[in-house]
């Protein structure tokens, strides 16, 4: 399976912008683009975390609105 991909944009509550596949910290001063490789590979795997967790939760909520399932017996 691969991993998730990022979507662009800005981490809640963070000065990290994810803007045409490059890592950008951002402030009110001004925006830097992340280069370092260790940085930017956390920032990734982060990311990526973040896609699965939100794709896991989605999930959940489309489970809880099914209908219940029947057992062998027909009952629910």
């Amino acid at each position: 399976m691969s991993a998730p991909t990022p979507r662009p944009g800005r981490f809640v509550r963070s000065p990290v912008v994810l803007r045409d596949g490059q890592w950008w910290l951002v402030s009110g001063a001004g925006s830097i683009l992340a280069s370092d490789p260790a940085f930017t590979s956390t920032l990734d795997r982060f990311a990526q975390a973040l896609v699965a967790a939100d794709q896991a939760v989605a999930d959940l909520r489309a489970r809880e609105s099914e209908p219940p399932a029947c057992d062998a017996e027909g009952q629910r």
